[in-house]
């Protein structure tokens, strides 16, 4: 947490090198330290988890809205909104912060077209406020977690990064603003950056320590965990898709092989590679019937089914090309359909209540 008494120290003897203090009251220099803006949430947390055994510092800014402080790994925490000006100039001067990665956001599609205000606010006016800030404190290296929703319904798949944005929801829409954004003071302001387009991230950690925990759920593997756990009714929307069964095909990514992505563009800005859009996805698509199958065998559990109409904003099918990253060396260990689910079902069953299952 953030005290004033402490902001006033360090404004009175500004240092670019700053002394601070971890768990242990040790003193050491954070230097070239990552500022992870939304650490507490599913995928950022994960994302923290395995830069910090690469032996680089650290410091995660969340709101705590979606995400848990339970999940945050990094002993330096400042609980706080990005578009807090004073506060985000605060972290990236006393840190010496030099790059960020960037996944605070709202996510929820359907939640999007209710309250699309809401989405254009707190994702891309807050962006506007958060990388001004940070580029003027002195941060040169920016990751940003995007979207396939960028994409809407594409023209053909697999999805290349150079097809048509054509975003079909406010969600996709409010981080397509951002990508623009981006790509204009990159050129303008000489700042480096890398677009991370992900597509279905899911799993959760392989040591069982982190996993999904969103309030409402709205993603399919969670809500099948959680439908297995509770015997209540799964709902599947739309099942006269042009598909091959019937119901949506899409690119399930492995959570801590999306971490790794994002890893590998922090490491490829700063060996001064050029800004890029990067598809985030295995290539190889999977209907919501072949999920669900594949779930029930790997939990030995049956789903009761409720079968209702397409959700408005949900394309049929949404895979990636991947080949733009498979190129910087990225590989998906993980993201196998069996493997990622027994992750998943691990961590649920573990922590049917979520992060409130989790000792403090």
């Amino acid at each position: 947490m953030l005290y004033e008494d402490e902001k006033k120290r360090f404004y009175k003897q500004p240092d670019p090198a700053v002394t601070v203090y971890g768990p242990t009251n040790c003193r050491r220099k954070l230097m070239n330290a990552v500022l992870v803006a939304g650490g507490a949430g599913y995928i950022g947390s994960q994302t923290v988890s395995e830069l910090i055994p690469r032996g680089i510092p650290v410091v995660v800014l969340d709101n705590l809205s979606t995400g848990h402080r339970e999940a945050v790994r990094s002993p330096y925490f400042y609980e706080g909104d990005i578009a807090d000006r004073d506060l985000v100039d605060y972290v990236i001067r006393k840190h010496a912060i030099r790059s960020l990665i960037h996944f605070a956001a709202k996510s929820q599609i359907g939640e999007s077209w209710r309250r699309p205000e809401a989405y254009f606010y707190e994702n891309t006016a807050k962006s506007f406020v958060f990388l001004e800030t940070a580029i003027k404190a002195g941060v040169c290296n920016l990751v940003f977690s995007s979207t396939a929703a960028v994409y809407g319904t594409p023209d053909q798949c697999p999805i290349r990064e150079e097809a048509r944005l054509a975003p079909i929801n406010p969600y996709g829409a409010s981080k397509r603003m951002i990508e623009e954004y981006l790509q204009w003071i990159g050129s303008l302001r000489k700042v480096n950056w890398m677009i991370l387009r992900y597509f279905n991230a899911a799993g959760a950690a392989m040591d069982g320590s982190l996993g999904e925990d969103h309030r409402p759920e709205t993603h399919l593997i969670p809500l099948i965990m959680q439908s297995m756990l509770q015997g209540t009714e799964l709902s599947v929307f739309g099942t006269d898709y042009d598909t091959r069964d019937g119901t949506c095909i899409r690119d399930y990514v492995h959570v801590s092989d999306l971490a790794q992505a994002h890893i590998l563009a922090l490491q490829a800005l700063r060996e001064g590679q050029p800004g890029r859009a990067l598809n985030v996805g295995t290539g190889q698509g999977f209907s919501v019937r072949e999920v669900i199958e594949e779930s029930q065998r790997v939990s030995g559990l049956s789903l009761r089914l409720k079968y209702e109409s397409r959700r408005e904003g949900d394309p049929p099918v949404l895979v990636a090309d991947n080949s733009r990253l498979f190129k910087m060396g990225w590989r998906a260990q993980y993201s196998q359909l069996p493997i990622l689910l027994a992750t998943a079902w691990n961590w649920h069953k573990n922590h049917p209540r979520g992060y409130r299952d989790t000792a403090c």
